[in-house]
């Protein structure tokens, strides 16, 4: 097996009403004037507004950056990290999901370390302690505010850069489902089908330990069980707090074991058409365990077990393909599109694409090896 390493925030607050620690929690780590980074929605929704109220009410400043896009680009990082320069900053309170975070994350980066963000594509590339970073979550999602993984998107070659960095983790992370119940059913939809792949990549990674397998299988539990609650009411507070779990229990498996091809195919469709992650996530998902089923059937019958279906009866293999159609039915339940198609992906661009993502970290603990030709095959099986 070799060494296996284990990445987490040292603290991470979980329930409802965990967002009013926020102000504490930046004070103990140090920092006087905390830049929030967000998106332009969560500001307008006075979210950032009342995160930067909770700061001040603790006796620090705060300023609000909103330059964090879906998919966040270096231009992104770049205009964060001038307000920062700017404003005098000496701490960073992340708000939003996964683009908030990782826009954060990359900001963080060059205030600690110099450069550009180009610099830090790869594993771990930087070499100073980070920012005092704290990350306040608002989707059941990405998990990105407690992993070492930042995605942002090098607008000239348009590929999605992995900044996979243990420095970047944050030092603080805080789940509170009250942040979470004005989701829109789709975008619930979508975060929520990224966090099963988080899950289930994690568990047929060929870097799973024990530790991140209790973790993954117990996320697809919750997930198979409270993701459909929480798409059709999101106000239902047992649903939302159950996916911030699940979420956060997926963020735990894939931190510490990685990913694969559906990550590293993903990750193309986002730097070439911008498209929403979490939705290429769960189009690519059936397409690609399907191919890796014979890589560890066993597996595979551990996650339909997980889903709650019932495979008593059948052999392995069998078994293994209930899994495969119950991520299906789970998809086509809460109103994931069927194909890349519907999303206006080309043809032509599958080769380019196949190649980026062979190239692409997370396919390094995918548990079955694919030629180009293979995954450009998957691309077009999903399409």
């Amino acid at each position: 097996m070799g060494v296996s390493a284990y990445f987490i925030p040292t603290v991470n607050l979980m329930g409802p009403g965990a967002v009013n620690e926020v102000g504490e929690r930046v004070k103990s780590l140090g920092g006087s004037k905390a830049l929030i980074v967000t998106d332009a929605g969560l500001a307008k929704a006075g979210m950032a507004e009342r995160v930067k109220g909770i700061i001040e009410a603790a006796g620090l400043q705060a300023v609000v950056f909103d330059g964090a896009e879906p998919n966040p680009t270096d231009h992104n990082v770049d205009s964060g990290f001038k307000v920062w320069q700017e404003e005098k900053c000496d701490a960073i309170v992340s708000l939003g999901g996964g683009s908030s975070h990782d826009c954060a994350k990359g900001v963080g980066l060059l205030a600690a370390n110099g450069g550009k963000i180009h610099d830090y594509e790869g594993v771990d590339k930087s070499t100073n302690p980070m920012v005092p970073l704290v990350a306040v979550n608002t989707t059941a999602g990405t998990a990105s505010e407690m992993t070492r993984f930042c995605i942002i998107t090098d607008t000239s070659r348009k590929v999605k850069m992995a900044i996979v960095d243990w420095r970047v983790t944050p030092a603080i992370s805080i789940n509170d489902p009250e942040l979470m119940v004005g989701k829109p059913p789709a975008l619930t939809a979508a975060t929520g089908m990224d966090a099963l792949t988080h899950a289930i990549e994690a568990y047929v990674s060929t870097a799973a330990t024990p530790l991140t397998d209790s973790a993954a299988l117990m996320a697809i539990k919750l997930i198979s069980k409270y993701l459909p609650i929480a798409v059709a009411n999101g106000t239902n507070m047992e649903a939302r707090e159950k996916m911030a779990y699940a979420q956060f229990l997926g963020g735990m498996a894939f931190n510490n074991a990685s990913l694969g091809y559906v990550h590293a195919m993903a990750h193309q469709l986002g730097g070439f058409y911008n498209l929403p992650h979490g939705v290429c996530n769960a189009i690519l998902l059936p397409h690609v365990e399907q191919f890796n089923l014979i890589a560890c059937a066993d597996r595979f019958r551990d996650i339909a077990i997980a889903m709650g279906e019932n495979v008593e009866g059948l052999s392995v293999n069998e078994a293994a393909q209930v899994a495969i159609d119950s991520i299906k039915r789970l998809s086509a339940s809460i109103g994931i599109p069927s194909g890349l198609a519907e999303l206006g992906v080309k043809e032509e661009d599958l080769k380019i694409m196949a190649e980026n993502a062979k190239k692409d970290a997370c396919q390094l603990t995918n548990p079955r090896l694919a030629t180009l030709e293979e995954v450009i095959q998957i691309f077009k099986n999903a399409m």
